[in-house]
């Protein structure tokens, strides 16, 4: 890749549509939060815990993920997470940023459901005031966990609707279709609440095409497997359906082996609104720049894929049409 191409992905306004905030918990900051906290961890060292991300499937990754997250107790525990993941967009050029959070990580560990909300929250409007930086905060329900479960966890963020825009449905996907769902899923709809959901990262194309016509989801996170379903492909493209994929992610995780095997130019090429996402990047190796240059360099991506990306991410993301325009006409600039 030329430095030519390296630098318009960086400086490129992007939207980040697909980050679980827990998942950018750096060892770093797992280790000062453990002191600040007085929580033991099982490993002794930053070094030893990064060592410990070698991950084989997405439950090896989950069951680190959920070990780091036992750090966060306080509010200022979820805004400086919060605040460090917005520090790294901001130098990734991301405008917006979608951000998921999963309750059912804390409220199970008897840390209510306000403070992992209003820290997270409170983060994300300093980033408005002080960088003009948009953004959501979309809760996710954990698959693994029950229907009631979720319904539980509605029922915690009535009182704070107005700091979320939307759900999502995410953690182990094998043996948990999205079906399990349709009831908590009717609900938020009727909220007014937006939805999207994991689907055909682990899970097969079915779960894809359960997750649009079940729950009704406006955005599909991952969605790499549509491809081995030709007409769901169609479908999905026909529909502009899009699709939050997260490349470093899925080469972690096993789904693809190497970043030369990544499906990303494949998506493009069938007519898919694919948008490109860091995932869980403290563990994935690398933020949203990171996943842009490590496709670039693997593929045969070129100019006009990067402005396909960036375009994509503006209009797939949960803006109104008026600032969905501007980011879109910032990127066309950009490109110009």
């Amino acid at each position: 890749m030329d430095q030519a191409l390296r630098d318009l992905l960086q400086r490129m306004p992007k939207a980040e549509l697909h980050i679980h905030i827990e998942g950018s918990l750096e060892p770093e900051l797992i280790f000062a939060l453990a002191e600040r906290n007085q929580v033991k961890l099982d490993y002794p060292s930053v070094e030893a815990l990064r060592r410990a991300y070698a991950f084989t499937d997405l439950q090896s990754f989950l069951d680190i993920y959920y070990a780091g997250a036992s750090v966060l107790l306080k509010e200022q525990d979820f805004y400086d997470m919060t605040w460090a993941y917005l520090q790294k967009a901001r130098q990734d050029n991301v405008r917006h940023a979608e951000i998921f959070f999963d309750p059912q990580t804390h409220t199970d560990r008897g840390v209510p459901f306000e403070i992992a909300i209003n820290g997270i929250h409170r983060a994300l409007q300093d980033a408005r005031a002080q960088w003009g930086m948009s953004g959501g905060l979309i809760m996710c329900f954990l698959r693994h966990l029950s229907e009631e479960d979720a319904f539980k966890t509605l029922e915690q963020a009535m009182p704070h609707l107005d700091k979320i825009i939307g759900v999502g449905l995410d953690s182990s996907e094998r043996g948990h279709p999205p079906e399990k769902f349709a009831r908590v899923f009717a609900r938020c709809g009727e909220l007014g609440l937006h939805r999207v959901a994991h689907a055909g990262e682990e899970g097969p194309p079915e779960y894809i095409r359960n997750a649009l016509d079940i729950l009704k989801v406006e955005r599909i996170d991952h969605g790499v497997r549509c491809l081995e379903d030709p007409a769901l492909t169609e479908r999905l493209a026909r529909e502009g359906m899009p699709l939050t994929v997260c490349p470093l992610s899925n080469i972690k995780l096993r789904v693809f082996d190497r970043n030369a095997d990544h499906n990303l130019r494949a998506l493009l090429d069938a007519g898919l609104a694919a948008t490109v996402n860091s995932d869980d990047p403290a563990y994935f190796g690398g933020y949203m720049n990171d996943n842009f240059i490590a496709m670039f360099e693997a593929l045969p991506l070129e100019r006009r894929h990067a402005w396909q990306l960036a375009r994509n991410s503006f209009v797939a993301a949960f803006l109104d049409e008026d600032k969905k325009k501007a980011f879109v006409d910032e990127v066309d600039a950009c490109f110009a």
